[in-house]
Protein backbone atom coordinates (compact mmCIF):
# COMPACT_ATOMS: atom_id res chain seq x y z
CA UNK A 1 0.00 0.00 0.00
CA UNK A 2 1.35 3.40 -0.94
CA UNK A 3 0.82 6.27 1.47
CA UNK A 4 -0.14 9.84 0.52
CA UNK A 5 2.64 11.87 -1.03
CA UNK A 6 3.21 15.60 -1.04
CA UNK A 7 2.51 17.35 -4.31
CA UNK A 8 4.40 20.28 -5.73
CA UNK A 9 2.89 23.76 -5.50
CA UNK A 10 3.93 26.92 -7.31
CA UNK A 11 6.94 28.60 -5.73
CA UNK A 12 5.68 31.70 -3.85
CA UNK A 13 7.26 35.09 -3.54
CA UNK A 14 9.06 36.15 -0.38
CA UNK A 15 5.97 37.87 1.03
CA UNK A 16 3.84 34.72 1.08
CA UNK A 17 6.09 31.80 2.06
CA UNK A 18 4.62 28.36 1.71
CA UNK A 19 4.91 25.36 3.98
CA UNK A 20 4.73 22.71 1.29
CA UNK A 21 6.87 21.26 -1.40
CA UNK A 22 7.92 18.15 -3.27
CA UNK A 23 9.67 15.31 -1.45
CA UNK A 24 13.44 15.44 -1.58
CA UNK A 25 15.49 13.22 -3.84
CA UNK A 26 16.94 10.03 -2.34
CA UNK A 27 20.00 10.43 -0.16
CA UNK A 28 21.64 7.13 -0.87
CA UNK A 29 21.12 3.37 -0.88
CA UNK A 30 18.37 2.20 1.44
CA UNK A 31 19.76 0.16 4.28
CA UNK A 32 16.45 -0.02 6.08
CA UNK A 33 15.65 1.02 9.63
CA UNK A 34 17.94 -0.01 12.38
CA UNK A 35 16.34 -1.86 15.32
CA UNK A 36 16.29 0.00 18.61
CA UNK A 37 17.79 -1.82 21.60
CA UNK A 38 15.38 -2.52 24.40
CA UNK A 39 17.76 -1.34 27.09
CA UNK A 40 21.18 0.21 27.32
CA UNK A 41 23.68 0.65 30.11
CA UNK A 42 24.92 4.13 31.00
CA UNK A 43 28.27 3.29 29.40
CA UNK A 44 26.59 2.12 26.20
CA UNK A 45 24.50 5.27 26.03
CA UNK A 46 27.59 7.42 26.54
CA UNK A 47 29.39 5.55 23.77
CA UNK A 48 26.40 5.94 21.44
CA UNK A 49 26.17 9.64 22.13
CA UNK A 50 29.89 9.98 21.48
CA UNK A 51 29.38 8.27 18.13
CA UNK A 52 26.66 10.74 17.20
CA UNK A 53 28.91 13.60 18.28
CA UNK A 54 31.70 12.32 16.07
CA UNK A 55 29.37 12.01 13.11
CA UNK A 56 27.88 15.43 13.72
CA UNK A 57 30.83 17.73 14.21
CA UNK A 58 34.45 18.19 13.31
CA UNK A 59 35.75 20.78 15.71
CA UNK A 60 39.05 22.56 15.54
CA UNK A 61 40.49 26.01 15.95
CA UNK A 62 37.09 27.55 16.71
CA UNK A 63 35.68 26.44 13.31
CA UNK A 64 33.45 23.49 12.69
CA UNK A 65 31.57 21.61 10.01
CA UNK A 66 28.69 19.19 10.04
CA UNK A 67 29.62 15.97 8.33
CA UNK A 68 27.34 14.37 5.76
CA UNK A 69 25.78 11.17 6.95
CA UNK A 70 25.83 8.71 4.04
CA UNK A 71 24.16 5.39 3.36
CA UNK A 72 20.77 6.21 4.86
CA UNK A 73 17.70 5.62 2.70
CA UNK A 74 14.70 7.85 2.23
CA UNK A 75 11.56 6.85 4.13
CA UNK A 76 8.35 6.04 2.34
CA UNK A 77 6.00 8.80 1.18
CA UNK A 78 4.54 10.86 4.04
CA UNK A 79 0.97 10.50 5.18
CA UNK A 80 -1.41 13.16 6.45
CA UNK A 81 -1.27 13.85 10.18
CA UNK A 82 -3.92 13.77 12.94
CA UNK A 83 -7.06 15.89 12.76
CA UNK A 84 -7.84 15.86 16.45
CA UNK A 85 -10.54 13.21 16.04
CA UNK A 86 -10.50 10.46 18.70
CA UNK A 87 -10.45 7.89 15.88
CA UNK A 88 -6.99 8.88 14.63
CA UNK A 89 -3.49 8.94 16.01
CA UNK A 90 -3.33 11.79 18.53
CA UNK A 91 0.43 12.02 18.53
CA UNK A 92 2.63 9.48 20.18
CA UNK A 93 5.83 10.93 18.76
CA UNK A 94 6.19 8.07 16.28
CA UNK A 95 4.84 9.85 13.23
CA UNK A 96 1.49 11.00 11.90
CA UNK A 97 0.07 7.66 10.81
CA UNK A 98 -0.65 4.32 12.37
CA UNK A 99 0.11 1.84 9.59
CA UNK A 100 3.44 0.33 8.49
CA UNK A 101 3.23 2.32 5.21
CA UNK A 102 2.86 5.66 7.00
CA UNK A 103 5.79 8.02 7.05
CA UNK A 104 7.73 7.82 10.30
CA UNK A 105 10.29 10.62 10.86
CA UNK A 106 11.91 8.44 13.51
CA UNK A 107 12.47 5.41 11.29
CA UNK A 108 15.94 4.05 11.90
CA UNK A 109 16.55 6.37 14.83
CA UNK A 110 19.98 5.82 16.36
CA UNK A 111 20.99 5.93 20.01
CA UNK A 112 21.56 9.50 21.12
CA UNK A 113 19.41 11.07 18.39
CA UNK A 114 16.50 13.31 19.35
CA UNK A 115 13.03 11.93 18.71
CA UNK A 116 10.85 13.93 16.29
CA UNK A 117 7.13 14.62 16.20
CA UNK A 118 5.39 16.08 13.17
CA UNK A 119 1.90 17.47 12.60
CA UNK A 120 0.17 18.45 9.36
CA UNK A 121 -2.49 21.08 8.91
CA UNK A 122 -5.96 19.55 9.13
CA UNK A 123 -8.06 22.73 8.86
CA UNK A 124 -9.86 23.78 5.69
CA UNK A 125 -8.40 27.07 4.48
CA UNK A 126 -8.54 29.19 1.32
CA UNK A 127 -7.23 27.57 -1.84
CA UNK A 128 -4.17 29.84 -1.83
CA UNK A 129 -3.37 28.77 1.71
CA UNK A 130 -3.15 30.81 4.88
CA UNK A 131 -0.39 32.27 7.04
CA UNK A 132 0.54 30.41 10.21
CA UNK A 133 1.82 32.20 13.32
CA UNK A 134 3.77 31.11 16.38
CA UNK A 135 5.13 28.86 17.67
CA UNK A 136 4.58 29.99 21.26
CA UNK A 137 5.82 27.73 24.05
CA UNK A 138 3.56 28.05 27.11
CA UNK A 139 4.25 25.55 29.86
CA UNK A 140 3.81 22.00 28.56
CA UNK A 141 2.20 23.12 25.29
CA UNK A 142 3.23 24.88 22.11
CA UNK A 143 0.62 26.97 20.28
CA UNK A 144 0.18 27.85 16.61
CA UNK A 145 -2.42 30.08 14.93
CA UNK A 146 -3.94 30.28 11.46
CA UNK A 147 -6.61 32.64 10.14
CA UNK A 148 -9.54 30.77 11.62
CA UNK A 149 -8.23 29.55 14.96
CA UNK A 150 -5.49 28.41 17.33
CA UNK A 151 -4.24 24.95 18.23
CA UNK A 152 -2.10 23.80 21.15
CA UNK A 153 0.10 20.71 21.04
CA UNK A 154 1.81 18.81 23.83
CA UNK A 155 5.49 19.72 23.88
CA UNK A 156 6.63 16.16 24.48
CA UNK A 157 4.79 14.29 21.72
CA UNK A 158 2.70 16.70 19.64
CA UNK A 159 -0.64 15.45 20.90
CA UNK A 160 -3.39 18.03 20.36
CA UNK A 161 -4.32 19.59 23.72
CA UNK A 162 -6.90 22.21 22.76
CA UNK A 163 -8.32 24.01 19.75
CA UNK A 164 -9.95 27.46 19.71
CA UNK A 165 -11.96 28.43 16.61
CA UNK A 166 -12.35 32.14 15.84
CA UNK A 167 -15.66 33.65 14.73
CA UNK A 168 -13.95 35.96 12.22
CA UNK A 169 -10.49 35.72 10.61
CA UNK A 170 -7.27 36.99 12.11
CA UNK A 171 -5.91 40.26 10.71
CA UNK A 172 -3.02 40.91 13.09
CA UNK A 173 -0.84 38.77 15.39
CA UNK A 174 1.97 39.95 17.71
CA UNK A 175 5.32 38.12 17.60
CA UNK A 176 4.90 36.87 21.17
CA UNK A 177 2.37 36.78 24.01
CA UNK A 178 2.73 38.57 27.33
CA UNK A 179 4.97 37.17 30.06
CA UNK A 180 1.87 35.53 31.58
CA UNK A 181 1.01 33.66 28.38
CA UNK A 182 -1.79 35.98 27.26
CA UNK A 183 -2.07 36.75 23.54
CA UNK A 184 -4.06 39.61 22.00
CA UNK A 185 -4.84 39.30 18.30
CA UNK A 186 -6.70 41.46 15.81
CA UNK A 187 -9.79 40.05 14.08
CA UNK A 188 -11.98 41.22 11.24
CA UNK A 189 -15.48 42.62 11.65
CA UNK A 190 -16.99 39.82 9.55
CA UNK A 191 -15.81 36.75 7.66
CA UNK A 192 -16.05 38.56 4.33
CA UNK A 193 -12.87 38.83 2.26
CA UNK A 194 -13.39 42.59 2.03
CA UNK A 195 -14.05 43.07 5.74
CA UNK A 196 -11.91 45.53 7.68
CA UNK A 197 -9.75 44.84 10.72
CA UNK A 198 -11.80 46.25 13.62
CA UNK A 199 -11.46 44.34 16.90
CA UNK A 200 -8.94 43.00 19.41
CA UNK A 201 -9.44 39.57 20.98
CA UNK A 202 -7.72 38.34 24.15
CA UNK A 203 -6.72 34.66 24.34
CA UNK A 204 -5.23 32.78 27.29
CA UNK A 205 -2.68 30.42 25.74
CA UNK A 206 -2.48 28.40 28.95
CA UNK A 207 -6.12 27.32 28.83
CA UNK A 208 -7.13 28.01 25.23
CA UNK A 209 -10.00 30.21 26.40
CA UNK A 210 -11.03 33.47 24.72
CA UNK A 211 -11.31 36.52 26.97
CA UNK A 212 -12.39 40.09 26.32
CA UNK A 213 -13.09 41.43 22.85
CA UNK A 214 -13.11 45.17 22.13
CA UNK A 215 -13.43 47.36 19.04
CA UNK A 216 -10.48 49.55 18.06
CA UNK A 217 -11.79 53.14 17.94
CA UNK A 218 -10.86 55.17 14.88
CA UNK A 219 -8.24 57.83 15.57
CA UNK A 220 -9.24 59.97 12.55
CA UNK A 221 -11.47 59.90 9.47
CA UNK A 222 -8.87 57.98 7.49
CA UNK A 223 -8.28 55.31 10.12
CA UNK A 224 -9.36 52.14 8.34
CA UNK A 225 -7.29 49.09 7.53
CA UNK A 226 -7.51 45.43 6.55
CA UNK A 227 -4.55 44.53 8.77
CA UNK A 228 -2.99 45.66 12.06
CA UNK A 229 0.61 45.27 13.19
CA UNK A 230 0.68 44.32 16.88
CA UNK A 231 3.31 44.09 19.60
CA UNK A 232 2.99 43.30 23.30
CA UNK A 233 5.18 44.92 25.95
CA UNK A 234 4.34 44.57 29.63
CA UNK A 235 0.59 44.98 29.99
CA UNK A 236 0.23 46.89 26.71
CA UNK A 237 -0.69 45.65 23.28
CA UNK A 238 0.29 48.32 20.76
CA UNK A 239 -1.65 48.55 17.51
CA UNK A 240 -0.19 50.12 14.35
CA UNK A 241 -1.93 50.73 11.04
CA UNK A 242 -1.23 53.27 8.28
CA UNK A 243 -0.26 56.57 9.99
CA UNK A 244 -2.06 55.65 13.24
CA UNK A 245 -1.15 53.96 16.51
CA UNK A 246 -2.94 53.14 19.76
CA UNK A 247 -2.39 51.06 22.87
CA UNK A 248 -4.66 48.83 24.97
CA UNK A 249 -4.39 46.94 28.25
CA UNK A 250 -3.67 43.25 27.81
CA UNK A 251 -5.52 42.59 31.07
CA UNK A 252 -8.88 44.20 30.38
CA UNK A 253 -8.82 45.73 26.88
CA UNK A 254 -9.00 49.29 28.17
CA UNK A 255 -7.62 51.89 25.75
CA UNK A 256 -4.41 53.48 27.07
CA UNK A 257 -3.38 55.90 24.31
CA UNK A 258 -3.86 56.82 20.67
CA UNK A 259 -2.29 59.25 18.24
CA UNK A 260 -1.94 59.77 14.50
CA UNK A 261 1.06 62.10 14.19
CA UNK A 262 3.91 63.40 16.33
CA UNK A 263 6.12 66.28 15.15
CA UNK A 264 5.36 65.53 11.52
CA UNK A 265 6.21 61.84 11.80
CA UNK A 266 3.61 59.16 11.23
CA UNK A 267 3.64 55.83 13.12
CA UNK A 268 3.98 52.70 11.01
CA UNK A 269 4.95 49.75 13.21
CA UNK A 270 5.91 48.44 16.64
CA UNK A 271 8.34 45.94 18.12
CA UNK A 272 7.61 44.51 21.56
CA UNK A 273 8.99 42.42 24.37
CA UNK A 274 11.11 43.84 27.23
CA UNK A 275 10.53 47.34 25.79
CA UNK A 276 8.20 48.97 23.28
CA UNK A 277 9.85 50.33 20.13
CA UNK A 278 7.93 52.49 17.68
CA UNK A 279 8.88 52.95 14.03
CA UNK A 280 7.76 56.11 12.25
CA UNK A 281 7.98 57.68 8.83
CA UNK A 282 8.91 61.36 8.61
CA UNK A 283 8.11 62.84 5.17
CA UNK A 284 10.03 65.88 3.93
CA UNK A 285 7.52 68.76 3.58
CA UNK A 286 9.80 70.34 0.96
CA UNK A 287 10.07 67.16 -1.12
CA UNK A 288 6.76 65.34 -1.24
CA UNK A 289 8.12 62.85 -3.78
CA UNK A 290 11.11 61.90 -1.66
CA UNK A 291 11.18 58.92 0.65
CA UNK A 292 11.69 61.06 3.75
CA UNK A 293 13.31 59.71 6.90
CA UNK A 294 12.77 56.77 9.17
CA UNK A 295 12.66 57.24 12.93
CA UNK A 296 12.81 54.78 15.77
CA UNK A 297 11.83 55.58 19.34
CA UNK A 298 11.34 53.88 22.65
CA UNK A 299 7.85 54.43 24.01
CA UNK A 300 6.38 54.28 27.48
CA UNK A 301 3.98 51.31 27.14
CA UNK A 302 1.49 52.89 29.54
CA UNK A 303 1.19 56.25 27.79
CA UNK A 304 2.68 55.93 24.32
CA UNK A 305 4.99 58.89 25.05
CA UNK A 306 8.48 58.76 23.56
CA UNK A 307 11.38 58.29 25.96
CA UNK A 308 13.88 58.96 23.17
CA UNK A 309 13.92 59.04 19.38
CA UNK A 310 16.51 58.61 16.64
CA UNK A 311 16.22 59.67 12.99
CA UNK A 312 18.01 57.86 10.19
CA UNK A 313 19.56 59.72 7.27
CA UNK A 314 17.18 60.35 4.34
CA UNK A 315 16.33 57.38 2.11
CA UNK A 316 17.21 54.75 4.70
CA UNK A 317 14.48 52.23 5.55
CA UNK A 318 14.23 50.52 8.92
CA UNK A 319 14.03 46.85 8.08
CA UNK A 320 14.20 44.66 11.18
CA UNK A 321 14.63 44.81 14.92
CA UNK A 322 17.25 42.11 15.45
CA UNK A 323 17.36 42.30 19.24
CA UNK A 324 15.24 44.14 21.81
CA UNK A 325 17.64 43.99 24.75
CA UNK A 326 20.18 45.20 23.80
CA UNK A 327 18.40 47.09 21.05
CA UNK A 328 19.87 46.30 17.62
CA UNK A 329 18.25 47.40 14.35
CA UNK A 330 18.95 46.61 10.69
CA UNK A 331 18.19 49.19 7.98
CA UNK A 332 18.81 49.31 4.23
CA UNK A 333 19.27 51.82 1.43
CA UNK A 334 17.65 50.52 -1.74
CA UNK A 335 19.39 52.86 -4.17
CA UNK A 336 22.87 52.39 -2.71
CA UNK A 337 22.23 48.63 -2.34
CA UNK A 338 23.69 48.54 1.12
CA UNK A 339 22.49 47.85 4.64
CA UNK A 340 23.66 48.60 8.14
CA UNK A 341 23.38 47.49 11.74
CA UNK A 342 22.94 49.98 14.59
CA UNK A 343 23.19 49.13 18.26
CA UNK A 344 21.58 51.53 20.72
CA UNK A 345 22.40 52.30 24.34
CA UNK A 346 19.65 52.43 26.95
CA UNK A 347 19.21 56.18 26.48
CA UNK A 348 18.85 55.93 22.70
CA UNK A 349 22.33 57.08 21.76
CA UNK A 350 24.03 55.08 19.00
CA UNK A 351 26.38 52.59 20.59
CA UNK A 352 27.86 51.39 17.29
CA UNK A 353 27.00 51.12 13.63
CA UNK A 354 28.46 49.20 10.73
CA UNK A 355 27.86 48.41 7.09
CA UNK A 356 28.44 44.63 7.19
CA UNK A 357 30.74 42.83 4.80
CA UNK A 358 28.43 39.82 4.79
CA UNK A 359 24.92 39.19 3.56
CA UNK A 360 21.75 38.10 5.31
CA UNK A 361 18.31 37.10 4.09
CA UNK A 362 15.67 39.73 3.41
CA UNK A 363 13.91 38.50 6.55
CA UNK A 364 16.80 39.89 8.59
CA UNK A 365 17.50 43.22 6.90
CA UNK A 366 13.97 43.89 5.69
CA UNK A 367 14.79 44.19 2.01
CA UNK A 368 11.73 43.04 0.06
CA UNK A 369 9.81 42.53 3.30
CA UNK A 370 7.69 45.53 4.25
CA UNK A 371 6.19 44.23 7.50
CA UNK A 372 6.98 41.96 10.41
CA UNK A 373 9.69 44.01 12.08
CA UNK A 374 10.57 41.14 14.42
CA UNK A 375 10.48 38.46 11.71
CA UNK A 376 14.21 37.68 11.70
CA UNK A 377 14.55 34.19 13.16
CA UNK A 378 18.30 33.96 12.58
CA UNK A 379 19.56 36.44 15.17
CA UNK A 380 20.47 36.26 18.85
CA UNK A 381 22.37 38.61 21.14
CA UNK A 382 23.99 38.87 24.53
CA UNK A 383 25.04 42.09 26.25
CA UNK A 384 27.96 42.80 23.90
CA UNK A 385 27.60 40.66 20.76
CA UNK A 386 25.08 40.05 17.99
CA UNK A 387 25.07 36.62 16.33
CA UNK A 388 23.57 36.44 12.84
CA UNK A 389 22.92 33.73 10.28
CA UNK A 390 24.92 35.08 7.34
CA UNK A 391 26.67 34.32 4.09
CA UNK A 392 28.39 35.86 1.11
CA UNK A 393 26.71 39.05 -0.17
CA UNK A 394 24.43 38.37 -3.11
CA UNK A 395 23.51 40.47 -6.10
CA UNK A 396 20.66 41.99 -4.08
CA UNK A 397 20.35 42.97 -0.42
CA UNK A 398 18.40 39.88 0.53
CA UNK A 399 20.09 36.49 0.13
CA UNK A 400 18.98 33.09 1.38
CA UNK A 401 22.33 31.27 1.51
CA UNK A 402 23.04 32.00 5.19
CA UNK A 403 25.38 29.08 5.75
CA UNK A 404 27.47 30.43 8.63
CA UNK A 405 27.22 32.49 11.82
CA UNK A 406 28.89 35.88 12.18
CA UNK A 407 29.52 37.47 15.56
CA UNK A 408 29.42 41.29 15.61
CA UNK A 409 30.83 43.33 18.50
CA UNK A 410 28.07 45.73 19.56
CA UNK A 411 30.54 48.15 21.14
CA UNK A 412 32.60 48.63 17.97
CA UNK A 413 30.48 47.28 15.12
CA UNK A 414 33.37 45.04 14.05
CA UNK A 415 33.22 41.34 13.33
CA UNK A 416 34.59 39.18 16.13
CA UNK A 417 34.53 35.82 14.35
CA UNK A 418 32.86 33.80 11.62
CA UNK A 419 32.02 30.13 11.77
CA UNK A 420 33.01 27.76 8.98
CA UNK A 421 30.61 27.60 6.06
CA UNK A 422 28.16 24.73 6.00
CA UNK A 423 27.85 22.39 2.99
CA UNK A 424 25.56 23.44 0.15
CA UNK A 425 21.92 23.72 1.13
CA UNK A 426 22.46 23.97 4.88
CA UNK A 427 21.61 27.20 6.68
CA UNK A 428 22.44 28.33 10.21
CA UNK A 429 19.93 30.10 12.44
CA UNK A 430 21.09 31.43 15.83
CA UNK A 431 18.25 30.83 18.29
CA UNK A 432 19.40 32.02 21.70
CA UNK A 433 22.39 32.66 23.93
CA UNK A 434 22.48 30.34 26.93
CA UNK A 435 25.26 29.85 29.47
CA UNK A 436 27.83 31.70 27.40
CA UNK A 437 27.08 29.70 24.25
CA UNK A 438 25.07 30.46 21.11
CA UNK A 439 22.40 27.88 20.32
CA UNK A 440 22.11 27.40 16.53
CA UNK A 441 19.70 25.45 14.33
CA UNK A 442 21.36 23.86 11.29
CA UNK A 443 18.81 23.02 8.59
CA UNK A 444 18.79 19.84 6.46
CA UNK A 445 21.16 19.78 3.52
CA UNK A 446 20.88 18.90 -0.13
CA UNK A 447 22.95 15.75 0.43
CA UNK A 448 20.34 14.31 2.78
CA UNK A 449 21.59 15.52 6.16
CA UNK A 450 18.86 15.88 8.78
CA UNK A 451 18.45 18.99 10.91
CA UNK A 452 20.53 19.51 14.03
CA UNK A 453 21.14 21.93 16.87
CA UNK A 454 24.67 22.91 17.88
CA UNK A 455 26.10 25.45 20.29
CA UNK A 456 28.98 27.83 19.63
CA UNK A 457 31.23 29.34 22.25
CA UNK A 458 30.42 33.04 22.44
CA UNK A 459 34.13 33.87 22.70
CA UNK A 460 35.40 32.16 19.53
CA UNK A 461 32.69 30.06 17.90
CA UNK A 462 34.05 26.70 19.03
CA UNK A 463 31.26 24.17 18.50
CA UNK A 464 29.57 21.46 20.48
CA UNK A 465 26.65 19.23 19.41
CA UNK A 466 23.34 19.62 21.21
CA UNK A 467 20.71 17.67 19.24
CA UNK A 468 20.70 15.53 16.11
CA UNK A 469 17.41 14.50 14.51
CA UNK A 470 17.08 11.13 12.75
CA UNK A 471 17.98 10.83 9.08
CA UNK A 472 14.40 9.87 8.25
CA UNK A 473 13.23 13.33 9.40
CA UNK A 474 15.27 15.17 6.75
CA UNK A 475 12.50 14.93 4.16
CA UNK A 476 9.88 16.51 6.40
CA UNK A 477 12.29 19.16 7.65
CA UNK A 478 13.20 20.03 4.07
CA UNK A 479 9.74 21.46 3.34
CA UNK A 480 10.02 23.99 6.16
CA UNK A 481 11.35 26.58 3.73
CA UNK A 482 13.80 29.18 5.16
CA UNK A 483 11.93 32.16 3.70
CA UNK A 484 8.75 31.22 5.61
CA UNK A 485 10.02 29.31 8.61
CA UNK A 486 9.26 30.42 12.16
CA UNK A 487 11.17 28.91 15.07
CA UNK A 488 11.17 28.68 18.85
CA UNK A 489 13.75 27.25 21.21
CA UNK A 490 12.74 26.55 24.80
CA UNK A 491 14.02 24.20 27.51
CA UNK A 492 16.19 22.16 25.18
CA UNK A 493 13.57 21.65 22.48
CA UNK A 494 13.30 23.11 18.97
CA UNK A 495 10.01 23.93 17.25
CA UNK A 496 9.76 24.59 13.50
CA UNK A 497 6.59 26.19 12.13
CA UNK A 498 5.74 26.62 8.46
CA UNK A 499 4.75 30.18 7.64
CA UNK A 500 2.04 29.02 5.23
CA UNK A 501 -0.21 25.97 5.21
CA UNK A 502 -2.85 24.52 2.90
CA UNK A 503 -6.02 22.49 3.26
CA UNK A 504 -5.60 18.74 3.67
CA UNK A 505 -5.90 16.70 0.47
CA UNK A 506 -6.05 12.92 -0.04
CA UNK A 507 -2.53 12.57 -1.41
CA UNK A 508 -0.90 15.81 -0.26
CA UNK A 509 0.36 16.71 3.18
CA UNK A 510 0.82 20.32 4.30
CA UNK A 511 3.45 20.17 7.02
CA UNK A 512 2.50 22.52 9.86
CA UNK A 513 4.79 22.01 12.85
CA UNK A 514 7.75 19.79 13.70
CA UNK A 515 9.70 19.46 16.92
CA UNK A 516 12.62 17.53 18.31
CA UNK A 517 14.55 17.79 21.55
CA UNK A 518 14.78 16.62 25.11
Amino acid sequence: MTGPTPGARPEPDAQEPVGFGPPPAPFGPDQGPRPRPRSRSAGAVAAAVAAVVAALLLIGGGAYGLTVRAGVGVPGPPAAGPSGSPSVDQGDGKGPGGTPAAYDPNAGIRPGEARVWLRDNQAEVAGSGTSQYGPWRVGATVVAAISNGLTAYAVADGQEKWKLPLQTPLCGVPPAPSATGVLVVAVKETASDTSRCTHLQQIDLTTGKAGWKVPVPRENDHDTSVEFELAISGDTVAVARPAVMSGFSVTDGRKLFGTSKTNGCYPSAFAGGPRLIGIRHCPDPKDTRGSGQAMVEELDPATGNARWSHKYDPDWTVGRVLSMDPLVIAAHHKDKKTWNIKAFAADGTVRSQTNPGFGVSGRCNGFGNASGFQECYAAAADADTLYLGAGKPGTSLGIDDTNQVVAVDLNTGKERWRSAEQPKGRTMWPLAVEGGRVVVYVSPGSAGEAGAVVSLAAADGAAQPVLQSPAAAAGAQGVFYPHGLRTAWADGRLFLLNGRVYSPEPRKASRAILSFGK
